[in-house]
């Protein structure tokens, strides 16, 4: 694996609580880019998705900048984002490392109460409600799999050829990247 990496518009995606948020931000820190959370332009207060067209201007906004780091999958927004990125970094976990970390996340939500994006905040109990599309868990049961299938066909389409693909397929690995790139850059 290269440790040269000169991107500065940079998408970070995969499944729920591999990460995303958290390498996204570290390497915006690293490269000097602006931090974009999709979820914070999504969510509305009181977890009101925010309507598509609403979302697309504020994702527009936010990837003006010289150099951007975005956190996220929404794929009602890739068409803005991947044309202007040079790279996307795939977080391509092991289901059961991503499933503990989602476990820690509720927990920890549901205990500090932290607040996420616009006054929401999550509620453990949300989540345990399997069959529901508010829990974290149906999300990723629903998604982990098709992630898988759908992102290399997406990166091999034409549309996509410009972008520099780096798969993390274990945290350790995203790790020393990381570290690899802080390196070189100091």
């Amino acid at each position: 694996m290269t440790t040269a990496f000169s991107s500065k518009k940079i998408v970070v995606v995969g499944t729920t609580s591999s990460g995303k948020s958290t390498l996204a931000s570290q390497l915006a820190e690293k490269l000097g880019g602006d931090y974009i959370e999709l979820d914070a332009l999504h969510w509305e207060p009181n977890w009101v998705e925010a309507s598509d067209e609403v979302f697309r201007m504020r994702v527009e906004t936010a990837i003006h900048s010289k150099a951007w780091v975005v956190a996220g999958n929404y794929s009602v927004v890739r068409d803005v984002i991947w044309p202007r990125a040079e790279a996307v970094i795939w977080l391509d976990y092991p289901f059961h490392i991503v499933f503990w970390r989602l476990l820690k996340r509720t927990i920890n939500r549901a205990i500090t109460r932290e607040e996420l994006w616009n006054g929401n905040r999550e509620t453990f109990w949300m989540h345990l409600k399997l069959w529901s599309e508010e829990s974290l868990f149906h999300w990723l049961f629903k998604t982990y799999w098709r992630r898988k299938r759908e992102y290399p066909m997406l990166f091999a389409l034409p549309e996509n050829a410009h972008l520099k693909i780096i798969r993390f397929k274990h945290p350790k690995e995203t790790e020393r990247w990381l570290t690899n790139v802080a390196a070189r850059r100091s």
